[in-house]
Order: C-alpha cells, then structure tokens, then sequence
C-alpha cells in the first residue's frame, strides 16, 4: 500500500487558516442541528479530517461553503448511523425477549465461593468454564500471552479451590 506523502508547509499553513476562519461558524451550524449537541465536536472533528485529507480539492474562495456541504454529509452519515444502531437495539431487544437462559445450578456453598473471587478471576473461569474457551483462546481474549494465561487461569482456580476448602460460618 502506497504512503500519502507528508504534508508540505503549504498544506498546513492553508489548513491552519481554514480552521481559524471557520471553526466557530461550523460549530455553530452542527450545534444547530445536532442532538444531543456532544455530537457537534464529532461533525465538526470529521469534516476537518476531511478537509485535511482533501486540502487540494477545496475550491478557493469557496472553502466555507465547501466545508458546510461535508458538514452536512457527516451529518447525514451519522443519522444514518444512529437509526440503524437503534433499529439493531429493537431488534435485538426482540430476539432476546425470546431467549431463556437458565442459571447455572450449583449448590449454594459453591456458588458463595465463587461470588467471593476477584472480578477478574470470576471472568477468567467463566470464559474457560461457560464459553468452553481453551488457554491459547483465553489468551487471546485477554489479550495476553498464552503463558500468562495459563498462569491467571491456574490462579483462578486455585483461589477457587482455596475458598471452597475454606467453611463459610453463619451469624
């Protein structure tokens, strides 16, 4: 893959004066249309990264108006963004009304044992145990070596161990 050679010191210098001149007057028409207005600081980011990316297509004397036109492009691409993230959410919700998952049954001294561990020892035996993940596959989920899996996963188990030897007292 070819590299997009650096910018030179005339591209920068046209960017930097394009931002100042009309950083506020986009800000200002994202502001107007966007909701919630977070969202105006990510149009307004995106449409600089293109004028960036496109400093030579930007037409002289025109360079506000062009950069209003990718501001409504990125808006455009960012609704319809959002309505498919919430059609998805709808969808998903559906699906997952119709699904039944049964806890697992464990007598209640194991299941106090395990509600005792770390955050993080819990998630590593439920990634081996439940989700029937290998060390290598473990490793790769916690984005470790397949070592320091092994090792975390052998931890887990022993402090699990440790804690079901141990006899829970009641008050």
């Amino acid at each position: 893959m070819a590299r997009a050679a650096p910018p030179s010191a005339t591209d920068t210098a046209r960017f930097e004066v394009l931002y100042r001149a009309h950083y506020r007057d986009l800000l200002g028409y994202a502001l107007r249309r966007s909701d919630p207005p977070e969202n105006a600081a990510d149009v307004v980011a995106e449409t600089f990264l293109v004028a960036w990316r496109r400093i030579d297509d930007i037409p002289l004397g025109e360079a506000r108006l062009w950069l209003f036109g990718v501001a409504r492009k990125v808006m455009a691409n960012q609704y319809r963004a959002d309505r498919r993230r919430e059609d998805l959410a709808v969808r998903l919700r559906q699906e997952l009304a119709l699904v039944e998952i049964a806890p697992p049954d464990v007598p209640a001294e194991v299941a106090a044992a395990f509600d005792s561990l770390p955050e993080a020892d819990r998630e590593v035996l439920r990634l081996v145990a439940w989700e029937g993940l290998s060390a290598d596959e473990l490793a790769v989920v916690l984005d470790c070596t397949a070592n320091a899996a092994r090792i975390r996963l052998h931890r887990a188990r022993r402090r699990f161990t440790e804690l079901l030897r141990t006899p829970v007292h009641n008050s």
